[in-house]
């Protein structure tokens, strides 16, 4: 029904525009008394072995949403009924910023992809963690409702120079910290001028040691992990396996989006090309198999000494075991979502409870 009825519906929409109103519609039909639990009914699957442990967490299913699709903590209960089992929120900043000019997301139909300069669109970190407090309220009030895994994605604000955004990561982690079961470190997008020169060895080494020096401080530490470019060349991967050794900080998420715009089949043209900067970061199809390559060299390279999160152009459960045959212990999907419906998360647990993966 979704991608015969409903995403020709919501394709009629400008990308963005059609988001919100997805949102606004999931958020009112699970304020239907019963609608959550038919919905849970519809895509929710429950098998021990589907469960996972990681990092001292135990996932129910290895299936989870990546961060930037819902940036500001708005579906998370939603998401886990649709059978995800793990949100990460985010991409979040200290301070609510507007993001990049519209318009900034595009759909490549005949790719199955997006491009999207969002810029850290979001309401700022305080916002975010008001509303996963109430969801925790929740949660605790209702013995029968299991605790939603919740990943908190954190970056800097785009006026924040590169000298100064240790402090912006330092604010939105202690924000989150009481309120999310893991961090994710994001200085791979695309979208924000500069941000990807953090991923340089000593920046990153200085930014990550800072926030496990943090961490470690803390009664009871979270799980940090690092969201790398698939972009980035063999010299740099083996970078980013030294410096996850030597922090020890907890795993890596691979891949973030993609500035490489080859062998695709749509017309980039029709994009409007902003003033400064790439067209945006590529997700979907286009990005499967260099993040599975990027999934493989690290799990190789480290001997499999820390947990990967295989996100990337993951819109089937082929592709989805291709990731955790490749070295993931756990996967995301954002693209995949959008273009397969929600049906998606159901489909790929089936698969990995058959093939006993």
């Amino acid at each position: 029904m979704y991608r015969y009825v409903l995403q020709p519906l919501f394709f009629l929409l400008d990308a963005e525009k059609a988001h919100h109103t997805v949102f606004n519609l999931v958020k009112f039909l699970f304020r239907i008394p019963l609608v959550p639990s038919i919905f849970r009914g519809l895509y929710h699957i429950a098998h021990p072995k589907l469960e996972r442990e990681l990092f001292g967490i135990r996932f129910p299913n290895p299936v989870g949403i990546a961060a930037g699709f819902d940036k500001n903590a708005e579906l998370i209960t939603e998401l886990a009924d649709l059978g995800f089992g793990f949100i990460e929120i985010g991409t979040v900043t200290p301070l609510a910023q507007p993001g990049n000019p519209k318009p900034r997301m595009f759909r490549l139909k005949e790719d199955k992809a997006l491009i999207n300069r969002m810029g850290f669109n979001n309401e700022g970190a305080q916002a975010a963690a008001t509303r996963i407090r109430k969801i925790r309220k929740a949660e605790a009030q209702n013995p029968q409702r299991k605790r939603v895994i919740i990943g908190g994605n954190i970056g800097k604000n785009k006026d924040t120079s590169n000298e100064n955004a240790v402090k912006d990561y330092e604010i939105c982690f202690d924000v989150l910290f009481d309120e999310v079961d893991y961090f994710v470190v994001n200085v791979s997008s695309p979208n924000t001028p500069g941000l990807r020169d953090l991923q340089d060895k000593e920046p990153l080494m200085k930014l990550l040691q800072t926030l496990q020096d943090k961490n470690y401080r803390k009664s009871a530490p979270k799980p940090i992990l690092l969201k790398i470019a698939p972009d980035l060349e063999e010299e740099d991967l083996n970078d980013i396996v030294e410096i996850v050794q030597t922090t020890k900080i907890a795993g890596v998420i691979a891949t973030n989006t993609t500035i490489n715009y080859s062998g695709l089949k749509s017309d980039l043209s029709i994009i409007p090309k902003p003033e400064k900067g790439s067209l945006g970061g590529l997700s979907g199809q286009s990005l499967t198999k260099r993040a599975t390559e990027v999934i493989r060299y690290l799990h190789q390279k480290s001997g499999g000494t820390f947990p990967i999160i295989g996100v990337g152009g993951i819109a089937s459960p082929e592709d989805a075991q291709e990731k955790l045959a490749a070295g993931a212990s756990l996967i995301q999907l954002y693209t995949g979502f959008i273009y397969e419906g929600p049906g998606i998360a159901k489909k790929i647990n089936r698969a990995i409870l058959k093939n006993n993966m």
